[in-house]
């Protein structure tokens, strides 16, 4: 959604509220395309001393494979972000501000990225998730692994053979 914030920008007292679905059905995450349902926007725009405050409030649903398990996980997340927009800035490299070119903004875009920032780096399907074997390949949070191999770095296994030459 393209918004034009001119009005904005030449008032000091003016504010609109817009409220929409954003559809992010396509957007591809590491292979995953973890939104299944349009994100809930509800964006707040008030003008304030030639600059434009967003406050934008989202409601949306992920659907995951977990890191460790690779088992689908659904989370319904509700966040909030908020944005100061200017038409130029002072310093170059101040992130205080979003510098809107053109008075013109894509909201889409911006809240895309919010969301995509906001995403943990590791998704779990909980926090005490015991993953999978890494012999058989077992969901370890499903029932316990029979294949009974011991992990043995390969760089030790000599060791292994001298301990059982003292036992003998």
């Amino acid at each position: 959604m393209l918004m034009d914030l001119k009005k904005f920008f030449l008032s000091d007292d003016f504010s609109d509220t817009v409220e929409y679905d954003l559809d992010l059905s396509q957007l591809d995450v590491s292979g995953v395309k973890p939104f299944p349902k349009p994100v809930k926007v509800r964006a707040v725009f008030q003008s304030f001393a030639g600059s434009v405050v967003l406050e934008a409030h989202l409601h949306y649903q992920m659907v995951m494979p977990c890191d460790r398990c690779c088992g689908l996980t659904t989370r319904e997340e509700i966040v909030r972000f908020s944005h100061v927009l200017v038409r130029e800035l002072q310093e170059e490299e101040d992130d205080a501000y979003l510098l809107v070119s053109e008075e013109r903004l894509d909201l889409d875009e911006l809240l895309s990225e919010d969301i995509l920032l906001n995403m943990p780096s590791k998704f779990l399907c909980s926090e005490s998730c015991r993953g999978l074997c890494p012999h058989c390949g077992t969901n370890l949070n499903k029932e316990q692994c029979s294949c009974g191999q011991e992990t043995i770095d390969p760089r030790l296994e000599v060791l292994k053979g001298l301990l059982a030459e003292e036992e003998s």
